[in-house]
C-alpha cells in the first residue's frame, strides 16, 4: 500500500448482542478531507468510529482500507495506517508524559530494538503540537483531564499514520485549546508540515465546530444518516431539529458571513443593551 490511504465502511450494520443501533451506513474518509461525524447522544458516532478503526465487530457490510478488507492486514500493518483518538483511556500511573507519547511508536518498533532516531523525531514533534515539551517530563498522572486529553492526542500524531480516527478531541479542553485542535485537525487533514494530506474521520458534539472544520459532515439519527454533504447543506434548521428534537434557527451571521445555528429554548439569548 502506497501513502495517503483511503478508509471506507460500506453498508455498516454495527450492534451491542441482539440491539442493532447503525442501520446500513456508509463513510468514506479520503485523504486531505475532514469527515465530521455529528448527532444527539445515542445516535451510534462513535460506534461507528470504532467499527472503522476495527474495535467494534461488524454485523453486515464491510471496512476497506484502500479497497482491501481490513481484518485481511496484520495488526502492525493497520495500525502504522490508521490511528484512534478514543474518548476512554487508561490512567497512565508512573509514566512520564514522554513515556505515554512514546505508546504511539509502537507499530513502528522492531521487537526488542529501542527508539530510532525517527522515533524520537516524532515524539518530540508530536509534544510540541499539542503545546506538552514543557510537561515532557513531569508524571502524567499529575495532570488535569484538559491536559491529559492533549497527551492522549499527541499518542496518535506519534503514531504517524495517514488515516485519523478522532472521537470529541476538544472535549474537557478550554477554549484556547479547542481552537488549537481544530486548527490542527485542519492542518493535518490538508498535509501542512507533513509529506502528504491525511484522511480524518471526526466526531464532534459541538456543531459550531464542526461547521469550522469539516469538509463533509454526516449527520445521524437513530442509527442512519439524516443528511451528508457540505455542511452548510447539511446544518439546515430542518434537519437540526428532526436531529436534535428542539426547535432551531439556522442563519447567516451578517458580520462575520458564518452560518449561525442556535437552538430556541423557553429562555430567550440576553440582548446587548442598545446606546
Amino acid at each position: 500500500m502506497g501513502s495517503e490511504h483511503e478508509l471506507r465502511g460500506d453498508d455498516l450494520i454495527l450492534g451491542y448482542g441482539d440491539t442493532e443501533i447503525i442501520h446500513s451506513v456508509s463513510v468514506t474518509l479520503a485523504p486531505g478531507r475532514v469527515t465530521a461525524l455529528v448527532g444527539p447522544n445515542g445516535s451510534g458516532k462513535s460506534t461507528l468510529l470504532r467499527s472503522l478503526a476495527r474495535l467494534h465487530s461488524v454485523a453486515a457490510g464491510r471496512v476497506l482500507l484502500d479497497d482491501r478488507p481490513v481484518e485481511t492486514l496484520r495488526p502492525r500493518e493497520f495500525a502504522r495506517a490508521v490511528t484512534l483518538f478514543s474518548q476512554s483511556r487508561p490512567s497512565p500511573d508512573g509514566l512520564t508524559v514522554r513515556e505515554v507519547v512514546s505508546f504511539g511508536r509502537h507499530p513502528h518498533r522492531r521487537a526488542f530494538a529501542g527508539p530510532t532516531a525517527a522515533d524520537i523525531r516524532a515524539v518530540e514533534d508530536a509534544l510540541a503540537t499539542t503545546g506538552l515539551t514543557d510537561k515532557a517530563d513531569r508524571p502524567a498522572g499529575q495532570l488535569s483531564g484538559g491536559e491529559m486529553q492533549r497527551v492522549w492526542l499527541a499518542t496518535c500524531l506519534a503514531q504517524d499514520t495517514d488515516v485519523l480516527l478522532l472521537d470529541e478531541p476538544t472535549n474537557h479542553l478550554d477554549l484556547r485549546y479547542q481552537t488549537e485542535i481544530l486548527d490542527l485537525v485542519r492542518d493535518l487533514a490538508d498535509g501542512t508540515g507533513h509529506a502528504s494530506p491525511r484522511a480524518v474521520g471526526v466526531v464532534l458534539h459541538d456543531l459550531d465546530h464542526a461547521l469550522q472544520v469539516a469538509d463533509t459532515l454526516l449527520l445521524l439519527h437513530r442509527g442512519r444518516i439524516l443528511a451528508a454533504g457540505p455542511p452548510v447543506d447539511v446544518l439546515t434548521a430542518e434537519n437540526v431539529s428532526t436531529a436534535y428534537g428542539i426547535p432551531v434557527d439556522v442563519g447567516v451571521d451578517p458580520r462575520t458571513g458564518r452560518l449561525r445555528i442556535d437552538p430556541l429554548g423557553r429562555h430567550p439569548y440576553p440582548t446587548l443593551p442598545t446606546r
